[in-house]
């Protein structure tokens, strides 16, 4: 059945998932709705790619609000630490203002189901979870900028190949901090999957760690590979666009919701990265983004949809060209252009008279000595006066030949500034 009679047939059962545009649990379904709800299993190459791999062997880390033992998550998860300080110690425990955000985001991943077509099952059905847990709360222990940098570090040391971060900072920029953990990252081919961010919410553009160099930001579309207005936003960083409107996950109670958001759009990527992973074992991340990208159905302008809409059975068995270094950028480039250590201060001289600073300069200047002012000073403040004179005497002689601006060109005149 091709992907548009899929949309058609679904019709009815969509009007119920888009009416949410947060991240949070819209509608509730039943877990045989959820498994046919799961349009983008087939409309996206999924259940093809699984002919090859279902991301057998694969660890992935979700840096989230926890991943709650729900049943469609049952053997799932392998580990798990919590960063929040409000969690428990095995990341299991939801935290912060969205609880069940963590274990919507797993189901989608890497969910199991419940049994034979029923329960949700996610994009890498086989792939391993760690379960990383963070609060976005003010009132967190640990500051959110902190709990992410010891978040990545500990994922990449615990084993995972692929990190799916469905959170923003709301903003363009990030602390150093992150440079040292994403780089750690880099280091080990570990592939981070990153939400655009979605405008509902007030996202108006890509905001860290979606700007990272070498990190594969996911926009999000409808259900018929429009781009989302309200579950998605835009950027020049964007990668690649799933699905982010209509979707099915379970949430930290085990029940089994509607919801939308480029932080569902995510997960959708992050197993088609377990995939590819697993069918591929010996390849590079940069080369892992690259087959991604390089399959990619090309669906508008880049700032929108990035390279295109996914396509799982093609990252999964097309030929792709390998690369040399990572298409989406280069971090420690970035880090060398524009964290540049400040220059080292002149050494200053020992001072025998009040100082007077010079500001950004890094060294002072001494006030005259007594030599300085008798014997240099003095004379040099007559020959200095002397030419003074000579030189407004010379101007004012000059000024009876030149013609005042103001009656030549001061309307045609421009300002730079």
């Amino acid at each position: 059945m091709s992907r548009l009679r899929n949309r058609v047939a679904r019709a009815t059962a969509t009007l119920l998932a888009t009416a949410s545009l947060t991240l949070l649990v819209a509608t509730p379904a039943s877990a045989d709705w959820a498994r046919s709800a799961e349009y983008w299993l087939e409309d996206y190459g999924f259940t093809t790619a699984w002919n090859t791999t279902q991301g057998d062997g694969v660890i992935v880390a979700v840096i989230d609000s926890g991943i709650a033992d729900v049943p469609d998550l049952a053997g799932a998860v392998i580990g798990g630490k919590d960063f929040s300080g409000q969690g428990s110690e095995d990341g299991r425990t939801p935290v912060g203002p969205s609880p069940n955000h963590g274990t919507l985001v797993a189901s989608v991943l890497a969910g199991r189901g419940t049994g034979d077509g029923e329960g949700v099952i996610g994009t890498a059905p086989a792939a391993s979870l760690l379960s990383a847990s963070i609060s976005i709360s003010p009132e967190a222990p640990v500051p959110f900028d902190e709990q992410i940098a010891n978040a990545v570090r500990w994922s990449v040391d615990q084993g995972a190949t692929v990190i799916n971060m469905s959170v923003t900072r709301g903003s363009l920029t990030w602390p150093e901090s992150w440079d040292d953990a994403f780089l750690y990252a880099a280091e080990k081919e570990v592939v981070i999957v990153a939400a655009s961010g979605n405008r509902a919410q007030g996202t108006d553009e890509v905001g860290a760690p979606a700007t990272i160099p070498g990190v594969l930001t996911v926009a999000g579309v409808d259900e018929f590979g429009e781009a989302s207005w309200d579950a998605s936003t835009q950027g020049i960083t964007i990668a690649v666009a799933a699905p982010s409107e209509g979707l099915v996950g379970v949430n930290a109670n085990g029940r089994t919701v509607s919801w939308a958001g480029s932080s569902g759009a995510t997960p959708i990527v992050a197993g088609l990265v377990a995939l590819v992973r697993a069918a591929y074992p010996d390849l590079d991340a940069a080369n892992v983004i690259n087959r991604i990208i390089s399959t990619a159905t090309p669906a508008g302008d880049q700032a929108t949809f990035g390279y295109g809409l996914i396509n799982a059975a093609g990252a999964v068995t097309a030929d792709v060209a390998t690369v040399t270094s990572n298409p989406l950028g280069d971090l420690a480039a970035w880090v060398k252009m524009y964290r540049r250590a400040p220059a080292t201060a002149m050494p200053v001289p020992t001072i025998t008279s009040s100082p007077l600073p010079l500001p950004d300069r890094g060294f002072v200047f001494s006030g005259p000595t007594q030599f300085e002012v008798t014997r240099v000073a003095v004379p040099l403040a007559f020959a200095l006066g002397f030419a003074i004179l000579i030189t407004l005497g010379s101007i004012g002689v000059a000024r009876r030949y030149v013609v005042p601006r103001d009656s030549r060109d001061d309307e045609s005149s421009t300002s730079t500034n």
